[in-house]
């Protein structure tokens, strides 16, 4: 009985799939994209300042940006409402677990200008405009005393930031792994 309901089963399985292979209608799911469609989600912008897009911005700037579309998550001075979201103080020496925090831990700022490009706010990431992300990255490293209120950031300067934990990364990615 078990091998006269399992042939059964593989009988109309067969059917079933003759019929989806000779079926004229296909499924299609989506639209196809172009190059162009596709500009917007390779946005990303490296230590060494390959990426970057035109604009620029000040902490002064930043600030008007930041307290619309940051603080409601990082707190007005970078605080944070939850331990995820502060993004001002830390120390990486301390003797309890780090807190890491924009200030502590990232090794370049211009990782920090990317995450807040292509991530924030976390409600609409990639709304920003390439100005907007230039300000409120301006504002965030002088909420942590890295730049000041005036410096200018753009293409040609955010690559030159010199983060406090710089040196606090190994840099493995010549090895290739087997």
């Amino acid at each position: 009985m078990y091998k006269k309901s399992a042939l059964s089963i593989f009988a109309v399985l067969v059917a079933l799939c003759s019929l989806v292979v000779n079926s004229q209608e296909r499924v299609r799911l989506g639209t196809p994209i172009s190059e162009s469609d596709l500009e917007g989600f390779d946005l990303v912008a490296e230590p060494d300042g390959t990426g970057f897009p035109s604009g620029g911005g000040t902490a002064r700037q930043g600030k008007a940006v930041y307290d619309i579309n940051c603080a409601v998550c990082h707190g007005a001075n970078g605080e944070g409402t939850s331990g995820n979201t502060i993004i001002v103080g830390g120390d990486m020496q301390s003797e309890g677990p780090p807190l890491r925090t924009v200030g502590s831990y990232w090794p370049y700022a211009s990782t920090v200008f990317d995450f807040i490009r292509r991530a924030m706010p976390a409600t609409a990431p990639k709304s920003l405009t390439n100005e907007q992300a230039y300000q409120v990255t301006a504002y965030v490293l002088f909420m942590n005393g890295i730049v000041g209120e005036d410096t200018e950031l753009n293409a040609n300067t955010l690559p030159n930031i010199e983060m406090p934990n710089a040196d606090g990364f190994i840099d493995r990615s010549h090895i290739l792994s087997n």
